[in-house]
């Protein structure tokens, strides 16, 4: 109903306003200026919810509350949720966790014994008494006997014992490594496209997660030979190279522009460094490591490190702090390593099964977070970093 035929409707106020007619225009248009306005709002709230992707709806209402002026309120939000709903201490795992860790988990079937005596080295787990298969590395993709990508499970620490973090290896030698802008971060129009197109999957290994909004990230967005917001000198980097090639690396010290350099993705600072886990994982943790969750939170985080001869290592679970995520990778082999994004509605990585279709491989999620398995076949809000094979991958099951 509107003020209008209310007014109209109301025996006291029809005389009442008569006789104060610039109160009743003054109320009309009140009125008209707060129906447009709704209006407005549901509009833009309609074309967040609408926009394509896989995107969940609990992510686009904060999405729109941070683009809108409303970032306190969606970090109060949050903060209040990850208070009132810690993770456990203590506890077993599941039986469906256990399975992760077995040889037909999640982690694939066991290689050749050629292709195993190539893995890493096993992480060793943080919590005792390990569990069977835990920090053991299983080949997820063997390419002419040799392991390209490989994942395992362990626990991140020893009170948070009923979780698994999942971490995987990928050789660098073997793939080549694309960085995809998403079309809301950074936005515009770019070469790659924010997906990973049909036609383009054939040799896909593996996709995972950006890091924080641009932003939020305290640094810079660099493809196709511009920048969107500010390339910071000491920020942690994923560098990529025109040779399909990447590293992770502080911008200004292991890498700086020039001709090689084919995209930079920035956010925050480096977790680990020369193998060392650097003390600024326990200092200023809202605004370095995530102003609504902190750094001190245990909440889904997911990172990203470089070996000592190049191979990287991909870290997400549950149950992370900013410190047992920089353990967790530097326990893995990391000589540099970084946070990527937080929260269950941005952490994904997913290996990719060839075996029914080569040129359409299965999508598989290393854990069980919030994301379709498929949300990289769809177009994509936030960039992410895409894995090939630089040679045919025979199809294998996982």
């Amino acid at each position: 109903m509107s003020l209008r035929t209310l007014f109209n409707r109301r025996p006291r106020l029809r005389p009442f306003l008569r006789r104060h007619p610039i109160l009743r225009r003054s109320l009309i248009a009140a009125a008209t200026a707060l129906a447009v306005f709704l209006g407005v709002v549901g509009w833009s709230i309609g074309t967040a919810l609408l926009a394509p992707g896989t995107d969940t709806t609990e992510a686009r209402l904060a999405e729109w509350g941070r683009d809108h002026g409303l970032s306190g309120a969606v970090d109060w939000l949050e903060r209040r949720q990850y208070q009132e709903h810690p993770p456990q201490v203590g506890g077993s795992l599941s039986n469906q966790a256990k399975e992760l860790l077995g040889p037909a988990g999640g982690a694939g079937a066991a290689p050749p014994a050629a292709a195993k005596a190539q893995l890493p080295p096993a992480v060793a787990p943080f919590a005792a008494p390990a569990q069977p298969g835990e920090g053991q590395w299983r080949a997820t993709e063997v390419v002419d006997g040799k392991p390209v990508l490989a994942e395992t499970y362990l626990r991140p620490d020893a009170s948070h014992t009923s979780y698994l973090t999942g971490l995987a290896w990928i050789d660098h030698t073997s793939v080549r490594f694309v960085l995809h802008p998403g079309f809301d971060e950074p936005g515009g129009t770019w070469a790659q496209q924010p997906t990973v197109p049909a036609g383009q999957r054939t040799g896909l290994l593996a996709t995972w997660n950006g890091g924080f909004r641009i932003q939020d990230s305290q640094g810079g967005y660099y493809q196709d030979g511009r920048t969107v917001g500010q390339l910071r000198e000491g920020a942690a980097s994923e560098i990529f190279y025109t040779d399909g090639s990447m590293t992770i690396g502080q911008w200004g010290r292991d890498a700086t522009m020039g001709p090689r350099v084919e995209a930079v993705r920035q956010n925050l600072d480096l977790l680990v460094d020369h193998s060392t886990v650097l003390p600024g994982v326990d200092s200023g943790v809202e605004e370095n490591w995530g102003a609504s969750l902190y750094g001190s939170f245990y909440v889904w985080r997911s990172g990203i490190g470089v070996t000592a001869n190049g191979d990287l290592l991909y870290a997400c679970g549950p149950a992370l702090s900013v410190r047992s995520l920089a353990e967790v990778l530097q326990r893995a082999g990391a000589v540099r390593a970084m946070e990527l994004d937080i929260n269950p509605s941005w952490v994904s990585f997913m290996s990719y099964d060839s075996a029914a279709d080569p040129t359409n491989p299965n999508p598989v999620k290393i854990l069980d977070f919030d994301r379709p398995a498929d949300r990289y076949y769809d177009q994509s809000s936030r960039d992410f970093v895409s894995a090939y094979s630089r040679t045919p991958v025979a199809p294998q099951a996982h």
